[in-house]
């Protein structure tokens, strides 16, 4: 009877280091959960650099897009332009 309960004791001792133990399954969840976390992440900035790639190219070919960004970005005017200001 002393043997079964060491051994259960044992047991139960193994299994909880198993769950609850640095690399266990409840550390191993979390850092599963971690890591979508880090690829969704990674993900989100691929395509923001996709997409800055894009402009910087059309910034450096384009004359219609550098045009379109200084006149609505930069809000300047070509030689000729007729403006209108309203009060603000």
């Amino acid at each position: 009877m002393k043997i079964g309960r060491y051994v259960l004791a044992l047991a139960l001792f193994i299994s909880a280091m198993m769950v609850f133990s640095n690399r266990g399954l409840i550390d191993n969840y979390v850092m599963r959960e971690q890591l979508e976390s880090l690829k969704r992440a990674n993900q989100e900035i691929d395509n923001e650099n996709r997409e800055l790639r894009k402009v910087v190219y059309c910034l450096r070919t384009d004359l219609h897009y550098i045009e379109m960004v200084a006149r609505n970005d930069l809000e300047m005017v070509k030689k000729g332009d007729l403006v209108y200001r309203s009060a603000r």
